[in-house]
Order: C-alpha cells, then sequence, then structure tokens
C-alpha cells in the first residue's frame, strides 16, 4: 500500500476535542529533530523504559521517519515541548488465509501520561487513527496491547493469540523426519541482506502475521547497538535447504549464573518452509548446557509436541491474546482472504461508531475465492427466503476474520445471532483456517 504519510492534516475531532480541554493535538514531522526526539522521551516514558541512549534515540528516528506520529502536547506543564500523549501508525500488510495479504493500518506507541488521564485523550487518540486508516484505504486497523479492557470500545478484537513455550532439555528425544538442509551459525551483519526476504516468505504463511520494517530487523538481530551487552549475547543461527539455499533464521541468547547450566531463550524465528521451521527448532532445543530451552510469542498450535518422543517436555503458558483487529471496510477485508467451504453467507454489521457497520453477502467458490457485496435488504427480507445469514458487531467481525475464533463460540456467547437454521455452521465452516492465526512480534 502507498501512502503519503504526511500527506493529510490532523483528525478535525480530535484537534477539537482536545483543544477544548486546553490540549494541542499535532502531527509531528520527523525530519524536525528536536520534536522527533521529545516524541520518543515520551513514548519510552510511557511504556516505563529507560531514558534513550543516544544511539537507541538515533535507532528509534529512523523507524518513526517511516511512520506517521502524533502528540498531544499541554503548554501549561514545566516541559511543554514533550507530548503527554503520543500514538504513531503506518501502512502495513497484513497476511490472512491462503497465503494473501491485506492493506492494514498499524497502531502502535499508545501512551497518555498518568498525569493527564481522564481527558478523553485516548478516545481522541484512537478515533482519528480509525479515521487515518480510512484515509490511507486500509480494510482494517490492527494493534497489539498491553492491556485487555482498552481497545473493545474503538471496535478492536482479539484475533489471534500467542504463548511462551518452553522444553525441558531433560526430556527432549527427537523423532520428527531430518531436514534435508543444515543449521549453522552466521553473522548477524552477514544474514541483514537475506533477512528481509526470508522474513516476508514467513510472514505469508501464517495469518496474523504483519510486514517486518528495516528497524525491527536491525532490532532484533542487535546490529542497531552491536556494541551492547545484549546484542554480543545473541547468536543467530541460519538454515539453508539440500540447494544451499537459506529457508530461515533464528535469533537466541543463553541467560545463565556461572557454572551452572543455562536457559535458551528465542523472540525471534523465521522460517520460510516447514524444513526450515522443524530443522530450527530442532537446534534450539538440543543445546547442550541448559535445562531448557523458552520461545517468546509462539503459536498456540507450534508443532513441536509432535516431533518430540515425549510430547509433555513441551509446556505452553502466558496464553493471551495478541494481535487485535478492527474492520473498517469489510467488503475489501473479506474479499482478501481465502476460505475453507464454498457456501453464501449474509452478514449483518453493528458498527457503534458508524464505520464498518451494513449488511453483507459473501459467496465463496468450491477454490476458496470470495465475492462480496453490500446489500440493502432487511434481516426480514433475507430471513423469508431462508437465506443463511448471521448478525454480529463489529468487534466480532474482526476476531473471526482470521479463523482464530470459531463464529459457533461467539454465538454460544450470545455474541452472534443465527438468523435463519444452519448459519452458524456454515460461518464455521467458511471461515475456519488451516493454520491457526499468530503473530510472533510485538508493534
Amino acid at each position: 500500500m502507498s501512502f503519503d504519510l504526511q500527506g493529510f492534516p490532523a483528525d478535525s475531532e480530535a484537534l477539537a476535542s482536545l483543544a477544548a480541554r486546553g490540549l494541542d493535538y499535532r502531527l509531528v514531522d520527523p525530519r524536525n529533530a528536536a520534536a522527533a526526539a521529545a516524541w520518543v522521551e515520551a513514548d519510552f516514558r510511557g511504556f516505563h523504559h529507560a531514558r534513550p541512549k543516544q544511539i537507541e534515540l538515533d535507532h528509534e528516528l529512523g523507524v518513526i521517519a517511516d511512520r506517521r506520529v502524533h502528540g498531544v502536547y499541554d503548554s501549561t506543564i514545566v516541559d511543554p515541548a514533550i507530548p503527554v500523549a503520543t500514538v504513531s501508525s503506518w501502512p502495513t500488510g497484513l497476511s490472512v488465509p491462503g497465503g494473501r495479504s491485506v492493506d492494514a493500518w498499524a497502531v502502535s506507541s499508545v501512551t497518555v501520561s498518568p498525569t493527564h488521564r481522564r481527558r478523553g485523550i485516548a478516545r481522541a487518540l484512537m478515533l482519528a487513527e480509525l479515521q487515518n486508516a480510512r484515509a490511507a484505504g486500509a480494510a482494517l486497523a490492527m494493534l497489539t496491547a498491553t492491556e485487555a479492557t482498552i481497545y473493545g470500545r474503538y471496535g478492536y478484537a482479539p484475533a489471534a493469540r500467542s504463548a511462551t513455550v518452553f522444553v525441558d532439555r531433560r526430556r527432549v528425544h527427537w523423532v520428527g523426519p531430518d531436514a534435508p538442509g543444515r543449521v549453522q551459525f552466521v553473522d548477524a551483519a552477514s544474514i541483514r541482506e537475506a533477512a528481509p526476504a526470508i522474513a516476508r516468505r514467513a510472514v505469508a504463511r501464517t495469518p496474523g502475521e504483519i510486514d517486518r520494517w528495516p528497524g525491527l530487523l536491525d532490532r532484533v538481530l542487535g546490529l542497531h547497538d552491536a556494541d551492547s551487552g545484549r546484542s554480543r549475547a545473541r547468536r543467530v543461527v541460519r538454515y539453508d535447504d539440500e540447494r544451499g539455499q537459506a529457508q530461515g533464521f533464528a535469533v537466541f541468547h543463553v541467560s545463565r549464573e556461572p557454572n551452572e547450566p543455562g536457559v535458551a531463550e528465542f523472540d525471534f524465528l523465521a522460517a520460510a518452509t516447514d524444513d526450515a521451521e522443524r530443522a530450527l527448532w530442532r537446534f534450539l532445543v538440543e543445546q547442550d548446557f541448559v535445562s531448557g530451552t523458552r520461545g517468546l510469542l509462539r503459536s498456540v498450535d507450534e508443532p513441536l509436541p509432535w516431533l518430540l518422543e515425549d510430547p509433555r517436555a513441551v509446556s505452553f503458558s502466558d496464553v493471551v491474546d495478541h494481535l487485535w483487529l478492527r474492520v473498517i471496510d469489510p467488503v475489501t477485508a473479506l474479499t482478501a482472504r481465502r476460505y475453507s467451504a464454498p457456501g453464501r453467507l449474509e452478514i449483518e454489521v453493528d458498527d457503534p461508531i458508524g464505520i464498518a457497520g451494513g449488511r453483507f453477502e459473501l459467496v465463496v467458490d468450491e477454490a476458496g475465492r470470495a465475492e462480496v457485496t453490500a446489500l440493502e435488504h432487511t434481516d426480514a427480507a433475507a430471513s423469508a427466503k431462508g437465506v443463511r445469514s448471521i448478525r454480529l458487531g463489529v468487534r466480532e467481525l474482526g476476531a473471526i476474520y482470521l479463523g482464530g475464533v470459531h463464529p459457533s463460540v461467539l454465538a454460544r456467547a450470545g455474541r452472534i445471532t443465527e438468523l435463519a437454521p444452519g448459519s452458524i455452521a456454515a460461518a464455521d465452516a467458511m471461515f475456519a483456517a488451516q493454520r491457526a492465526p499468530h503473530l510472533s512480534i510485538w508493534f
């Protein structure tokens, strides 16, 4: 999605609502070094990070140069140059079932200073981002949430979960197939050129993953601050297939006390093929002089237990919602993904904010391709024709969109209404995904 991030003004409703509270909602120009640095300072403070060193500040300034950045300012505080609230956003691809991608609007860095709570700031920021998403032509908005009670009021819903996976080294006996290629250590700088292409292919395999940006790869590889202790502790391994082509890589470190077995931990594994995924997992769980291996932000549907003789060697913890979706354009969003069963389903969407509401006909062919049409007729007309039809809110549509939540579960919770017999069963079959949706990064 090509889009001029500075090409439209700040949202007028946010400007007006915050001005009425004596606050200034402002689009930050990343080329203004002083203003951008002050924004980064507020962002770090909002997430309780230490003040950035210059090398970290330079890295963050490079990242936000490719984003749309807003701050809220209070001219009456001691340092009015530092915003009391922050948000950043950018257009990016979201992987959907069928190995396809849809244009989405990523929202990040949402902070409000504890000195300025309960002034309507967060609401103004979040509603403005929905308008930014519309202006950018995005089909969905998305975010990762540190708290689960904030974003539902703006139409977001959890659509993909993540978990921490721990593997007990003492119980590891690999029974899965041997990968035909090889795993080898590589220097972080040497893989940087190939990393984007590998990551793109890995992202395309799993619904819920989003495009990786250059600053993220620099950070996970430790290249943004190569001399720091954290970066020097990281090791990078690459999987090459039998033809010598790089198909995956992982970044890990071992933390331990002196003369004691440690724990191998990783939070970044990119595998473009099943062979690469298996080979990298095997390398990581067969480490010597460790008590176990811990993977962060992993899928709740990892194949690993089926690759070990003792599946109980693998434990899952911290299973939480991770990716939250908000549908902006139902026609584009529903058309973009592939479906697991053919059929026809009418979907009535209620959106209190007035962005994505309406009635839509979803028709899926035998190949899983969809045609979606906005309709005008009423519930009664649909029911009279015996058309399979459901009613749900925009949050529920976001929840089922990637296939991670079954419509029948939400129907049992009273969150989806079946308007004609068989509609929920049809929706379950159509929206099912062959691969559990999963997002393996924060943004």
